[in-house]
């Protein structure tokens, strides 16, 4: 047998039959939970301990023992649990739960419950006396408020406080009369319930400023990262469940805008090639100022409508139209039709290329 255990077989041989009894049951209590946690108790009142187990039944459950107990349990179940050790000091107790630390922190914070601050005790952080109605008779507490530096007199038969007033910083000491002002108000600045001070869970001790998560920026934070990972797959034109709906409305817009560019005769792309002749000729139209040289319906145009269709089409048909209105243009000064018609048997013959490309 080693030095070490040795020593601990002669150290549990000296200790009464209960307290072997009582760190037994300790171990048994931090086996059975896959997380374990000290949580700090001091200034608990019993009543309110007890609702806060009541609390906490079948999610976590709470085991007060002797600090030098609990720290003999920690170490002889060792693993990593006798990390904890360092926390056993004052008034504490152990918490067990199957739940991650994460959920045992937030559901600790949210069973914290106000309570009234005595006197002698240290302002856990500012103390505010808001604005407002006291709802006391007229009296001698009016001085109680000044005296503690609140702005306070009396008006309309009560005494109200004329401002907010700050009466103590964090980390001062309560005054008596700090604390019987408080009580008559019924300002409870201070919040009572269990500290978690560390837990250890899967080989890992967390401490309470890594188990502070804001769940909302959490959640932004993921939500951010999986569009952004959405829109590189889409960019990069790399297929997944969540992409290829998305891929393949792309390409078929694509597809649409390249057929509409080409003039491509398809029946899919019909409806966008006659919007895309229509607003060139409107387009035309309102650059004519002579209405009697336009038909009735395309008099008083002071702009062309552009067809509904894809941003990628829209694009297409402003230079379309631009290019037209410059064909045009020239078309009208040099008088050279038969240019315009060598000009449109191109276009057909590249079209019906195209066309036999795209079937």
């Amino acid at each position: 047998m080693s030095n070490s255990a040795t020593a601990a077989a002669r150290r549990t041989d000296t200790i009464p039959e209960w307290k072997r009894e009582e760190v037994d049951e300790l171990v048994s209590f931090i086996d059975q939970y896959d997380s374990i946690g000290i949580v700090n108790v001091a200034g608990i009142p019993s009543r309110q301990l007890q609702s806060m187990r009541r609390d906490l039944y079948g999610s976590a459950a709470i085991r007060m023992s002797r600090n030098t107990l609990t720290t003999r349990a920690l170490e002889e179940v060792a693993d990593g649990c006798e990390e904890l050790t360092t926390f056993v000091a004052g008034q504490v107790a152990l918490v067990g739960t199957n739940d991650n630390p994460f959920g045992l922190y937030k559901q600790l914070e949210a069973s914290k419950t106000p309570a009234p601050i005595s006197a002698g005790e240290v302002a856990p952080n500012d103390i505010v006396i808001p604005e407002g109605d006291t709802g006391v008779d007229p009296g001698p507490f009016v001085g109680e408020l000044q005296q503690v530096g609140a702005s306070a007199r009396i008006m309309d038969g009560s005494i109200k406080v004329t401002e907010e007033s700050q009466v103590l910083d964090s980390g001062e000491e309560v005054s008596s009369e700090l604390s019987g002002v408080l009580a008559e108000l019924g300002i409870e600045p201070k919040e009572v319930g269990l500290d978690l001070r560390g837990v250890f869970a899967d080989d890992v001790l967390f401490e309470p400023d890594e188990l502070e998560l804001d769940i909302d920026a959490y959640q932004s934070d993921i939500q951010s990262a999986a569009a952004g990972a959405r829109n590189l797959s889409v960019n990069a034109s790399y297929p997944t469940a969540q992409t290829t709906p998305t891929l393949l409305a792309n390409a078929v817009s694509d597809a649409k805008a390249l057929g509409v560019s080409a003039s491509i005769e398809d029946p899919a792309v019909l409806p966008d090639l006659i919007a895309k002749a229509d607003a060139q000729v409107q387009s035309i139209a309102a650059n004519i100022d002579d209405e009697d040289a336009l038909p009735e319906e395309l008099q008083d145009i002071e702009t062309p409508v552009q067809p509904e269709a894809s941003s990628t089409t829209d694009q297409d048909v402003d230079q379309e139209t631009d290019a037209g209105s410059d064909a045009d243009s020239d078309e009208s000064a040099d008088g050279d039709d038969e240019a315009a018609d060598t000009d449109d048997d191109d276009d057909d013959d590249g079209a019906e290329g195209l066309g036999a490309m795209f079937g």
